[in-house]
């Protein structure tokens, strides 16, 4: 009897771990394909070296910070998710959004994975006030905020959410502003924006590094995104230094295609290309981004 309890758990526990999968969004906002190209970020490209990286991404329009992440997130463009400038509140706004849930918020990648996967957790660490205001914290188990351009506690905050839930879906989204504020402060591909980029490189490799350690690396997909590039010392305009960006993907089910373009990709892509990778189905109507079948296997 106690022989077949523990062959039962045995096998509970390895279906639970085959069937784990986690998601990790690292997020820069300001990342230009420009700084990309003029930086030293050995620890991403070591993380993509199996995946892929495209420096074609397109924002939405504006190329500013709010309507793009909230199109990351939301699957849609501002046209749908009514969200036109960084001053968005859900008090105070002019266009509305085509779709909201309950509280009248646009329907998040967070709250179609947790609506879809009762067992899924969800978390948000940022360190720019205003990110969060489109966004329904009721689908979100941890919200982190750092302030001061600080973001090294979030990133080990994650790691903790990582360890703690290891064996359920996981969608992790950690974001940092310091580099676009870099960038205002000092003016793109200025000395300090590009020391902004290398530094959280370093730190990026560190997190990969202690996931590995912890035996959680290798069953999670890492999506790397940012929401526009700048030009002086703004961004806003249609110029390519503000409107091409890089975007990388990597995971179990990613094909390796190293540095290409060989698709077109929009911010307003990114929550498809999570709903497919969790396996979600009926989506949004409202979702008006594609997922790009060539990066899958």
């Amino acid at each position: 009897m106690k022989i077949r309890v523990l062959i039962v758990a045995l096998f509970i526990l390895v279906y639970v771990n085959v069937n784990a999968q986690r998601v990790v969004i690292i997020g820069l906002d300001g990342f230009s394909t420009e700084g990309f190209n003029g930086s030293k970020h050995p620890d991403i490209d070591r993380l993509f070296e199996k995946g892929l990286i495209t420096l074609t991404n397109r924002p939405v329009m504006p190329s500013i910070t709010l309507p793009n992440w909230t199109s990351h997130l939301t699957g849609q463009g501002p046209e749908e998710h009514g969200i036109t400038a960084n001053n968005w509140t859900m008090e105070n706004h002019t266009l509305k959004a085509i779709e909201t849930d309950e509280q009248g918020y646009s329907p998040s990648i967070f709250k179609v994975l947790k609506d879809k996967k009762n067992n899924a957790k969800t978390a948000f660490y940022y360190n720019w006030a205003e990110l969060i205001n489109p966004i329904n914290k009721k689908y979100l188990d941890e919200v982190s905020f750092e302030e001061g351009d600080r973001y090294k506690d979030n990133y080990a905050k994650a790691l903790k959410f990582i360890e703690k839930n290891k064996n359920d879906p996981t969608l992790v989204f950690l974001y940092s502003v310091h580099t676009d504020h870099a960038g205002h402060e000092y003016g793109w591909m200025s000395p300090q924006y590009i020391t902004a980029i290398e530094e959280v490189d370093v730190e990026i490799g560190n997190f990969i590094n202690k996931l590995k350690e912890q035996k959680l690396y290798d069953d999670t997909y890492f999506l790397f995104i940012t929401d526009h590039g700048g030009i002086k010392k703004g961004h806003g305009g249609v110029t390519m230094n503000e409107m091409q960006i890089p975007l990388a993907i990597t995971g179990p089910k990613i094909k390796n295609l190293g540095l290409t373009d060989q698709f077109f990709n929009s911010n307003k892509n990114t929550s498809l290309v999570l709903a497919k990778l969790f396996g979600l189905k009926n989506i949004p109507k409202s979702w008006t981004g594609i997922a790009p079948t060539v990066i899958f296997k």
